[in-house]
């Protein structure tokens, strides 16, 4: 029986690791896509953290594809057959999900000072403050994960595991449950329960029309991030911490079986942090779908078309480009 169960966890992984990737890559194009091509987003920080999220979630969909295969191949994820895939499996997947978690952490705090009602903390974060933020928490995270991964080492078993006692001891109670875990849920939960707040009173404000609906549309964008970061990482996290304290240990089979699966189920929601954020915005929220139409179909489908017709005929004249701009609903770019 816990043989079955085993396979049945196997095949789960595989399964969804190829679900993972696809979404991951198509969904965190699109986001990078759309934030770069769009006017209105080119200068909003808010925009920047959201498109450095997509981009390192990108990266770690591309991670779990190479963990799939590699299962699928093995039957494991071969760390624990090559050193040097043992240690950059760990260094790389720490330096994104640290990354990428911290980067929602930022944007929710950004918000809060963006939609404030005094001026003055408005004018904290810039794009410029922005980038400078990003690029000083990378660093950090590389550096923190070139440390973290040197520690690993292949052991008895073909296990790759953390070598060093005291290490072991601070990624098993601080590192994982707190750095990587609670403490940017809290964060973004926080800042972003605090944006919300006051992008209900915006209204009061004396601000454009243009303004005021960017700043809805990127505190609900936010919002949506966060939610989904808290619902699908506490569960994983908490049961990772239940099992540190709790060992599911392979001497007794069953319930072994048992723990691998909920681990298993639990994983794919955890990598669905990293996935399912453009399809939640194009669900709920009307005007990110018609940016997302403005940009690939009017933006770039029409011109294909527009240039492919005139390769077919070269008797067709060139388009007129005040034409082709007047099929534009100039408020998508707002």
């Amino acid at each position: 029986m816990s043989t079955e169960i085993l396979a049945i966890a196997n095949d789960f992984s595989i399964s969804t690791g190829h679900i993972t990737f696809t979404l991951s890559i198509i969904g965190n194009f699109l986001n990078i896509f759309v934030f770069t091509q769009l006017k209105c987003f080119r200068n909003n920080q808010c925009a920047f953290y959201l498109t450095v999220e997509s981009l390192f979630s990108f990266l770690y969909g591309v991670i779990v594809f190479a963990i799939t295969i590699l299962t699928s191949i093995y039957g494991d994820d071969a760390t624990g057959r090559f050193l040097i895939w043992c240690r950059f499996r760990f260094f790389s997947a720490q330096l994104l999900v640290l990354t990428s978690s911290y980067t929602v952490a930022f944007a929710a705090i950004d918000q809060f000072f963006s939609t404030h009602n005094r001026f003055s903390f408005r004018q904290v974060f810039t794009i410029k403050t922005a980038r400078c933020l990003v690029g000083i928490s990378v660093c950090i995270w590389i550096i923190h994960s070139i440390i973290f991964c040197l520690f690993y080492n292949i052991q008895s078993l073909l296990l790759c595991n953390i070598s060093n006692p005291t290490y072991l001891q601070y990624t098993t109670y601080f590192s994982f449950p707190l750095l990587i875990g609670l403490i940017p849920v809290f964060i973004a939960s926080f800042f972003g329960f605090l944006a919300f707040r006051n992008v209900r009173r915006i209204v009061r404000r004396q601000l454009t029309i243009v303004r005021r609906r960017l700043d809805r549309q990127m505190t609900a964008m936010v919002a949506i991030r966060v939610i989904i970061l808290v619902c699908l990482s506490l569960p994983y996290i908490s049961y990772r911490i239940y099992t540190t304290n709790v060992p599911n240990l392979p001497s007794k089979p069953m319930e072994y079986a048992r723990g691998r699966l909920i681990y298993v189920i639990l994983f794919f929601l955890f990598n669905l942090n990293y996935t399912i954020s453009f399809y939640i915005y194009v669900i709920l929220l009307s005007r990110f779908r018609r940016q997302v139409k403005s940009v690939l179909l009017k933006k770039y489908w029409q011109l294909q078309k527009i240039c492919c017709c005139g390769i077919k005929n070269n008797r067709i004249d060139p388009e007129n480009p005040e034409s082709f701009n007047t099929n534009m609903d100039p408020n998508e770019n707002d």
